[in-house]
């Protein structure tokens, strides 16, 4: 779990992601943040919608899963939590971009060049987690909540199957539940790059949505599969080895 959050700490604060600083803006011109954490090992899990300050929601979502009586909190009631956790908040300015101001400013004529962060990992125990964070669609309505945080949609994790992470078009992904499907998938012992492929045709073919997939199932196999025309992707390999890439392709560890 630490591991996890710190990943995507790093992602959320680097401006070429939508995702803390750097996400798109809605139609008002404002950011609204979502993030999902999942414990496999007890289905615990914390998410977070609309956040407009909070530098890091994947922490808060963290937080949210660890501390509040809920699973989920948003917008004004989740920075207030965010607050008392101690949790460090930002100006509205400082998760803007040059690159999001132009998005916005000139809608639909400039190609939308980055997306959704997430991770999944599995611990020498065997425990697997997920997380997600994003700033959503760009132009989006104001109050609008995207797959990210909802459980099974933006990520899922369980220690019988596996924990998947997902990004792509969130309306369609929360309709086939695109993480729960693919750890679903996992649990019947299809290999994780199998599995990847699967969920990813299984969004195109029912909804016709695009996306992008990774998973770590429960003996320690990684996948990923991408609709999109390219995902940006890291792991550790079986040797230990670090592996990275861009471009289109499909496979596993």
């Amino acid at each position: 779990m630490d591991a996890m959050e710190a990943a995507i700490q790093i992602l959320e604060d680097l401006p070429v992601f939508d995702a803390g600083r750097g996400s798109y803006l809605t139609t008002d011109g404002i950011v609204e943040m979502d993030a999902i954490v999942m414990d496999g090992a007890t289905l615990q899990m914390g998410a977070t919608a609309g956040v407009q300050h909070v530098r890091h929601p994947i922490t808060l979502a963290r937080r949210i899963m660890e501390r509040a009586p809920h699973n989920m909190l948003i917008s004004a009631g989740a920075e207030s939590f965010a607050r008392a956790c101690g949790l460090e908040l930002c100006a509205a300015e400082w998760f803007e971009t040059p690159y999001t101001r132009a998005v916005w400013q000139e809608y639909g004529r400039l190609p939308l060049a980055t997306g959704t962060v997430g991770c999944v990992a599995r611990d020498a125990t065997g425990t697997l987690v997920a997380g997600t964070s994003t700033g959503g669609t760009d132009h989006k309505l104001p109050g609008r909540v995207g797959d990210v945080p909802l459980v099974g949609s933006g990520a899922y994790a369980d220690n019988r199957s596996a924990a998947a992470s997902a990004t792509g078009e969130g309306d369609k992904i929360m309709r086939v539940v695109l993480s729960k499907t693919a750890c679903d998938l996992a649990a019947s012992g299809m290999p994780a790059a199998a599995v990847a492929q699967a969920a990813i045709a299984t969004l195109a073919e029912r909804t016709g949505g695009t996306a992008g997939i990774i998973i770590i199932d429960r003996s320690g196999r990684t996948g990923f599969a991408h609709s999109t025309k390219r995902m940006s992707r890291a792991w550790i390999d079986a040797d230990g080895v670090l592996q990275a890439g861009i471009e289109p392709a499909h496979g596993s560890t």
